[in-house]
């Protein structure tokens, strides 16, 4: 619980770094020079353990689909964020946990949601919303297409889940998980910038290049390793709701390092996620004996 409260955490100052970078390199671009990055560290990382990552061991299809669907959801996400505002993004990204626990209660037999559990899932989604509420309002034509886009950017967050959860990816280890979503992405995202016209000059100034640097290094490299052996050992629900604290820590870093503005709302926002993630990972009443 501890590591996971750490990764969203990191995720959610991540948000404020991708908001600084994009001053000097645009979203999706900069999206690929992550994956670029840190898929160098992650292959020298392996080299170094003496992992394989090229053996043979039937992970190919299902990593090099993972892969895609990893490249996918930031290109949509990022697209996404150029047409739609952030709270409305936000809250259409974090429908994730719900493609998780439903594709979970499905194919997993193991991972069924109880009523208790769903209620949980619905709590943290709640205070979500309260947090954003200020910023939501009946959509533009253009802001309903990034909606969108990030909704599908979240359907294939989840689905990237379910499909290590289900494949023999399960098996592997989180360095070759990551290895192929990181190689995959690396090689399209710049191509989706390409396709999207995100040209321009890219300034690379100091405080761009420390916001890259922990988004190649602390994010994509070393959280989403945690993250991938998290996957494999738990159940993907109850993780997935931990997830839900992202957003707050973001608003938090957004305060902190860029300056915004906390709403009176966000202390009960924080409240109704951390009650929602303790019915997710309840433990249910063992049945009294007499």
């Amino acid at each position: 619980m501890l590591g996971l409260v750490l990764l969203c955490l990191l995720w959610g100052v991540q948000q404020a770094t991708i908001k600084i970078a994009m001053t000097g390199v645009p979203p999706v671009l900069q999206g690929g020079l992550r994956s670029l990055g840190a898929v160098v560290l992650v292959w020298g990382w392996a080299s170094w353990r003496g992992l394989r990552l090229f053996e043979r061991d039937g992970t190919l299809g299902p990593g090099l689909l993972a892969g895609l669907l990893f490249a996918l959801e930031f290109l949509l996400i990022y697209w996404g964020l150029t047409y739609t505002t952030a709270s409305r993004s936000i809250l259409f990204l974090y429908t994730a946990p719900f493609v998780v626990a439903l594709g979970a209660h499905l194919l997993l037999p193991g991972e069924r949601l109880s009523r208790l559990q769903a209620v949980g899932l619905l709590c943290a989604f709640a205070g979500v919303a309260a947090a954003f509420a200020e910023g939501l309002r009946l959509p533009t034509y253009r802001e309903l297409a990034g909606d969108l886009m990030v909704l599908g950017g979240a359907v294939l967050w989840g689905a990237t889940t379910l499909l290590i959860k289900t494949t023999r990816l399960v098996r592997s280890s989180p360095t070759k998980v990551l290895f192929y979503q990181l190689a995959v992405s690396a090689a399209l995202l710049p191509v989706g910038s390409a396709l999207l016209g995100e040209g321009g000059v890219v300034a690379l100034s100091p405080l761009v290049l420390a916001c890259l640097a922990y988004q190649i290094v602390v994010i994509a490299a070393l959280s989403y390793l945690a993250w991938f052996w998290l996957i494999a050992r738990y159940p993907a629900a109850r993780l997935s709701a931990f997830t839900f604290l992202t957003p707050l820590f973001g608003v938090m870093a957004g305060a902190l390092l860029l300056g915004e503005r906390i709403t009176g709302g966000f202390v009960a926002a924080m409240a109704l996620v951390c009650a929602g993630i303790y019915l997710v990972n309840r433990r249910p009443a063992l049945p009294r004996t007499t």
